[in-house]
């Protein structure tokens, strides 16, 4: 599967002509906390240090996180995900604009844990929506690495909020997996809301305090059963910082 991948990768690279020198047009670096209970599968309560990197580049952008996770009882866990995409318009020069929609990509995510890589390819489509930040779908492959390859639409936003003064933000993601001989589909809606304490505090880099909800139906692909519970909802404190 890995083979696959990266020669879907490599062909699509080809095909859009990607320039030798590639560019950072921008990036964003984050660091947050979090701390919640009522995980299902995992700890009941669980701490969580996540590690953020995103990117606009010459040819398209980068989202990489890194999550680690400590349960009360001790448990420690490693989980990252790296999502380049391939941005048609940035690469053949040629501007996608059709209704709502900006651009059209090639999307990819690689998976890491201890346990499984699985590697993601697919398309993708940003929007152009009043009142967001971005709003982005994508729509992949999964070649999973130790059950069925199955199908999964992801979709991403950012929206800004004011209150008098105050300045909020709300973003987050909604996964959908389809089943298959060895796993249910699963959805995964996370969304955090949080409050803006840089402009109060006079400092340069952004600094959020807020809340993230997780509601998880059937996680991982587990089906949710009396014996078993997968079905899961959550809310965690949390603390984010940009650099």
């Amino acid at each position: 599967m890995k083979t696959i991948t990266t020669i879907t990768l490599a062909g699509g690279i080809a095909l859009t002509g990607v320039p030798v020198k590639a560019e950072i047009l921008w990036q964003d670096f984050s660091v947050s906390y979090l701390n919640g209970s009522n995980y299902r599968i995992d700890d009941s309560n669980l701490q969580i240090l996540t590690f953020e990197h995103v990117a606009g580049t010459s040819w398209g952008d980068s989202f990489f996180f890194l999550d680690h996770l400590r349960g009360d009882s001790g448990s420690r866990s490693n989980y990252a995900e790296w999502s380049p995409r391939l941005s048609y318009s940035k690469l053949s020069g040629n501007s996608v604009q059709f209704g709502p929609v900006k651009d059209l990509l090639f999307t990819s995510t690689v998976e890491m844990s201890s346990l499984q890589t699985n590697f993601l390819y697919g398309i993708a489509a940003d929007l152009a929506v009043p009142g967001f930040n971005y709003l982005n779908l994508n729509f992949y492959r999964r070649n999973n690495d130790k059950v069925a390859d199955n199908w999964q639409l992801t979709t991403t936003w950012s929206v800004p909020l004011t209150l008098g003064e105050q300045q909020f933000l709300l973003d987050g993601f909604i996964d959908w997996s389809s089943a298959t001989v060895d796993q249910s589909a699963s959805l995964n809606a996370t969304s955090q809301l949080k409050w803006a304490l840089h402009p109060l505090l006079g400092l340069k880099n952004k600094l959020y305090v807020g809340v993230e909800y997780v509601y998880w139906r059937n996680k991982y692909g587990i089906a949710d059963s009396q014996q078993f519970r997968s079905h899961e909802s959550n809310v965690n404190l949390l603390v984010k910082a940009h650099f």
